[in-house]
């Protein structure tokens, strides 16, 4: 992605808050998508291309090989990792978005501040020698409950420095759409057989439930035919 040209002070401050979130389509052989998920997820654990971890890992073998990968990983990593989960194959389709977290840090930032000063101001009161039993009870309950809101801003300011200095990486592994479609073939073929049987044996069901019925109506048919042909010879020239 690129940015707007600014001064160099300006650049970097409208980038220091994004967080940023790559989608890589891998296409390769079937047969290749086991080893290269392994090597992908290997380097991520080991940090060859820096501090990384792996957040989810998906594959699904059979008629319709795929593999997914996602990582957290660091902006220097990012190309080294998809160059890697590349080599000897095709990128099919690749995004990049990135969410703009100033606003959210703006307002976390407040909040952290607003907190400690409370916090302060109360540690204050309860350093007094002339407060109450019940003043004393009051006031350490406030701040238990300022410390609470304060860690939890903590940790979602955390959060957010996270995802600014490292970037969201998601491998899709897949076989090229020509193979797909061998593979559509060859399930058609593999499953022509059983739809036959399928079928045989729904029509055996449908005449075994159908003879007894046309049975029947032939009885009933055969004795109005036979009733009306003695009414016939009955009445005579």
């Amino acid at each position: 992605m690129v940015a707007p040209r600014g001064a160099p002070g300006e650049e970097a401050g409208l980038r220091s808050f994004l967080a940023y979130e790559h989608v890589v389509g891998v296409r390769m052989p079937a047969a290749g998508i086991d080893s290269k998920l392994k090597a992908a997820q290997t380097a991520c654990n080991e940090g060859r291309f820096g501090e990384c971890v792996v957040l989810n890992v998906q594959q699904q073998g059979g008629d319709y090989p795929s593999a997914s990968l996602g990582m957290r990983i660091v902006p220097t990593g990012v190309e080294p990792m998809v160059a890697l989960a590349s080599e000897g194959a095709d990128i099919g389709q690749r995004s990049t978005r990135a969410e703009d977290l100033a606003v959210a840090v703006h307002d976390n930032e407040l909040s952290l501040a607003r907190l400690r000063n409370e916090r302060e101001r109360l540690q204050e009161f309860q350093s007094r020698r002339d407060l109450a039993v019940a003043d004393m009870i009051a006031l350490s309950r406030q701040v238990a409950e300022v410390e609470s809101q304060l860690e939890a801003a903590e940790q979602q300011g955390a959060q957010h420095r996270r995802r600014i200095d490292t970037q969201l990486l998601t491998l899709n592994f897949q076989p090229p759409s020509g193979q797909s479609n061998r593979n559509d073939i060859v399930v058609a073929l593999r499953e022509s057989g059983g739809i036959l049987a399928a079928g045989v044996a729904w029509t055996i069901r449908a005449f075994a439930f159908l003879l007894p019925i046309a049975v029947l109506v032939a009885g009933v048919v055969f004795w109005i035919r036979r009733r009306r042909r003695r009414r016939e010879t009955s009445r005579g020239p």
